[in-house]
């Protein structure tokens, strides 16, 4: 009888032992730091605003997301107020929080909101540069801002606690797509009838109480509400949304990602006034669908991820185009004709690809998240749908690292101020880029743990766009002409 008792008693120990011990399916931490210019510097965005911000009219931020999953997987998201991020800026922050979070490949991602009243960030001091100003000041901003944004992610891998994630999606107007075509060809201005996302993708992540700690959200539109001429520091519309969400949300720290709006821009786009209109309907659609329980749906684990290494082909001009271009009076290109004669006069080769990191990360069943870099417009978001499928996907741009812009085969053939390609760094990308992005999108997605399979199974009205010949790298389009200001 003694036997029996004691039989019966160790396994309820057992038994208590192992519930104790589970893990969470979810665990989140988030942290917040200011990043705001301690003194002037330039702000970013505008190639003719080369001069010291004046003013704040709001500080800016780097937010942290941290997850783990209950197998202990582990990966950590970083959204900043910022225009643009060199490529030798952004790996070392990343390979810095790799390893002080023993994290592994994939499992760190950066996302910038594309804000031009943001200060520049360059370790380069050698000059002026196109739109991102170099100088000593920046150089030691940027210096400190890779301390904080090292800083924000291991406080965030550092306050894990249970959670309860969901996912729901809402719609926002103000995006208006800015190619607008012309007699003159394509310049930036307003296309009522081009494509637009005006998707905001939701993540709500509640505590064990039942309580909302944290909502990231999204929308694809340049972040360029604010016009050159305003000098003060600011986060835009975005940095607007951030703050009626968490106004409204008394506790909860508001996080935005950055879509694929390359060729969008915000209507109208006249005045901080217009700013913060913008910021207040946005952040009113996050507030109604995480207000409604129809409109979300759980997300589950396990956390998976990847990266992949895309490798982007770069036209490689012959001496006599570049000259062409490089003697224009004005254009998008010139400068950048310019420094590849420049290599050219000192015996190198113009690079004939670039690589950039292209991140997905996969939560269960429910979720999947592409990080493509740089500045891509929003053709590749159906360029993913078609290719791992439509349904649960959340594609963002603006990862990572942003030194450029990534068009598709059609606006390059098309021409336009999106075809000017990379300006940290030189090169024009060739057709041939829309296939490797997307391609390396999908190769991470399925690495990640997305299901595969042909994406007409998830949509079978999905039909495969009729593509053009790919052309020859080595050309530039003569009606590429457009405004020879930035944004």
């Amino acid at each position: 009888m003694r036997m029996r008792v004691w039989v019966i008693v160790v396994a309820a120990c057992v038994l208590a032992w192992g519930s104790a011990a589970e893990e969470p399916e979810w665990s989140v931490g988030v942290a917040s730091v200011k990043i705001t210019p301690q003194k002037p510097i330039p702000l970013a965005g505008y190639a003719a605003r080369t001069a010291p911000f004046e003013g704040v009219d709001t500080d800016i931020f780097a937010k942290a997301l941290a997850l783990r999953d209950a197998g202990g997987h582990r990966a950590v998201l970083v959204t900043m107020d910022l225009c643009i991020m060199p490529k030798d800026v952004a790996e070392d922050v990343r390979r810095r929080i790799m390893d002080k979070g023993s994290l592994e490949e994939g499992a760190v991602v950066l996302n910038l909101s594309h804000t031009h009243s943001g200060p520049a960030v360059s370790l380069d001091t050698g000059g002026e540069g196109n739109v991102n100003p170099r100088s000593e000041g920046v150089a030691e901003y940027t210096r400190w801002l890779q301390d904080r944004l090292v800083e924000v992610a291991g406080e965030a891998l550092g306050k894990l606690e249970p959670a309860k994630l969901s996912y729901g999606t809402g719609v926002a107007n103000f995006v208006m797509n800015r190619r607008q075509f012309t007699d003159r060809g394509v310049i930036l201005g307003v296309n009522p009838r081009g494509l637009v996302n005006r998707e905001v993708p939701v993540l709500k992540i509640d505590g064990e109480d039942g309580k909302t700690r944290a909502v990231l959200f999204g929308y694809a539109c340049h972040n360029t509400t604010i016009p050159s001429k305003h000098m003060n520091v600011n986060g835009d519309y975005t940095g607007y949304a951030k703050q009626y969400v968490q106004k409204n949300l008394p506790g909860v720290e508001a996080m935005f990602v950055q879509g694929c709006g390359g060729d969008a821009n915000p209507y109208e786009r006249r005045s901080v006034e217009d700013a913060m209109a913008h910021g207040e309907e946005l952040g009113k659609e996050v507030l109604r669908v995480v207000g409604d329980a129809k409109a979300m749906t759980a997300v589950h684990g396990p956390l998976g991820f990847a990266e992949v290494e895309a490798e982007l082909p770069l036209q490689t001009p012959p001496r006599q185009t570049l000259e062409a271009i490089a003697g224009k009076k004005s254009g998008n290109d010139k400068a950048s004709a310019q420094e590849m004669l420049h290599l050219l006069d000192r015996g190198e080769k113009l690079s004939a690809t670039y690589k950039a990191p292209v991140v997905a990360w996969q939560l269960g069943k429910d979720l999947t998240f592409i990080g493509l870099p740089n500045e891509v417009v929003v053709g590749y978001v159906q360029d993913l749908e078609r290719a791992v499928g439509p349904l649960r996907l959340w594609v963002a741009g603006y990862c990572n690292e942003v030194t450029g812009y990534v068009p598709t085969r059609r606006i390059l053939s098309e021409g336009g101020y999106e075809t000017r390609g990379l300006y940290t760094g030189v090169g024009w990308f060739a057709p041939e880029v829309e296939d490797a992005l997307v391609g390396a999108g999908k190769e991470a997605a399925v690495k990640a743990g997305r299901a595969r399979g042909r994406p007409e199974a998830q949509n079978p009205q999905a039909k495969p766009e009729a593509r053009k010949p790919a052309g020859k790298s080595e050309t530039r389009n003569p009606k590429s002409e457009s405004s020879p200001k930035p944004e």
